[in-house]
């Protein structure tokens, strides 16, 4: 099962406080343009827990962000023969150390 949508905790809020007010599933929807399955997630989690807020998610962080990937690709595009020690070595420039197994 993949990854679902994280909504900001503020969304979050409307929700409730819509359903709280009466409003129907479909009313929340047409007006916050929110997933009905998302509005039948949030709206149990919220009456179990006494908050909206997301759940944990477990597993490790990603070590490298967007930017780093991106310009990991972008070094390969231009010269594919890059290795991977030459790859740490951009990273470490930028400002992120780490691994060799990491990169590749």
């Amino acid at each position: 099962m993949g990854k679902s949508k994280d909504f900001s905790q503020d969304l979050r809020k409307k929700v409730v406080d819509l359903h709280k007010s009466g409003s129907s599933l479909g009313a929340i929807y047409t007006r916050l343009k929110v997933p009905c399955s998302s509005i039948q997630t949030i709206v149990p989690k919220y009456k179990h827990h006494g908050a909206s807020q997301p759940s944990y998610r477990s597993g490790r962080g990603h070590v490298l962000s967007p930017r780093d990937e991106r310009t990991l690709v972008r070094k390969v595009q231009i010269n594919p023969r890059t290795t991977a020690k030459d790859l740490v070595k951009i990273l470490e420039e930028i400002g992120t150390k780490v691994s060799i197994s990491t990169v590749k």
